[in-house]
């Protein structure tokens, strides 16, 4: 199944999320939190024009973790740590585990940290990379096979609510895989809530913050349409479009 970034684990919170693809489900770069079910989602082969789109900034520096941190105190500066929070891959070399504990080290808040927490988001990793594993074919302890990933982008946002140092957000997801060089990409699609604080000179994901965007949000939980779509204008999505 399909999961979600460490908040979820902070937070108790995964029913904010669905899933929807053409190529059945598939553990997440990040995972921490299994989505429900959605219906499957098909893109239609006409192209309409986004109406809204966003080069979100990013962060200023790139911390000891080597992730992006430093970004800017405004709504797309939240959203902006929230989309590269979520950004990531699984392939040789580089396990679920390593992404999931450098979000946990880098974007959520200092006051969500604790012993609890860590071990929970890293049992869940490890549950991914198992679960990778299998569904690869190769043994828990060897490499991936070689070509093999699962890469997630976002592709989409809808704000929810937004105050001076709050922010809650819709974000919609793709996400890609394939089980070697040989192999076909199968891909699908995730929406998650998502809440980030200003704290300390930056945006950090927040449990609580998370939690309200959920209760907010979950009841007016937007349709799944892609970039290309024309629901996703109707939606009130807003495109993402790579920052120079």
């Amino acid at each position: 199944m399909l999961a979600l970034t460490g908040y979820a684990v902070l937070s108790g919170d995964g029913g904010g999320s669905d899933t929807a693809g053409n190529g059945g489900a598939t553990p997440s770069t990040s995972s921490s939190a299994t989505a429900s079910p959605a219906p499957a989602y098909t893109q239609p082969e006409d192209w309409t024009e986004p109406e809204r789109w966003a080069a979100l900034p990013r962060g200023s520096r790139t911390d000891k973790y080597g992730s992006q941190v430093g970004f800017p105190h405004t709504t797309e500066g939240a959203v902006g740590m929230m989309v590269t929070s979520t950004t990531g891959s699984v392939e040789p070399g580089k396990s679920a585990l390593d992404g999931q504990m450098r979000v946990y080290r880098s974007y959520i808040r200092p006051g969500d940290h604790s012993d609890e927490a860590a071990d929970q988001i890293e049992q869940s990793a490890r549950e991914t990379d198992r679960s990778l594993h299998q569904q690869m074919g190769v043994l828990e302890d060897s490499e991936l096979p070689p070509g093999s990933y699962v890469r997630t982008t976002v592709i989409g946002y809808k704000v929810i609510q937004v105050s001076d140092d709050e922010v809650g957000s819709w974000l919609l997801a793709k996400v890609v895989t394939k089980k070697g060089e040989l192999e076909k990409e199968t891909s699908e699609y995730i929406r998650l809530v998502m809440g980030a604080v200003w704290e300390s000179g930056d945006w950090k994901l927040s449990g609580q913050a998370s939690a309200r965007a959920s209760q907010q949000g979950g009841s007016d939980k937007p349709g799944m349409a892609t970039p290309g779509d024309a629901k996703f204008n109707e939606i009130g999505w807003t495109a993402i479009r790579e920052a120079s």
